[in-house]
């Protein structure tokens, strides 16, 4: 898989949780109230572009060390 295509890639609310080192139901919160945007699948299942959870850890993990 190219860069392009690594940036594009859909992850999981497990996934996603790992790297928060959250609940997954935390994560499917955090979509529901518009804080993470989700994409959703033909099944139904949420989806979210690592390029997009790897921009919110950054900012994340800046926000803590400002605190």
């Amino acid at each position: 898989m190219d860069d392009y295509g690594a940036q594009d890639a859909l992850l999981t609310p497990s996934e996603v949780a790992a790297m928060f080192r959250v609940n997954p139901k935390t994560v499917t919160r955090w979509a529901r109230a518009g804080k993470i945007t989700a994409i959703r699948t033909l099944g139904g299942h949420r989806r979210f572009r690592a390029s997009e959870v790897r921009r919110y850890l950054a900012e994340a993990e800046h926000s803590e060390v400002e605190m």
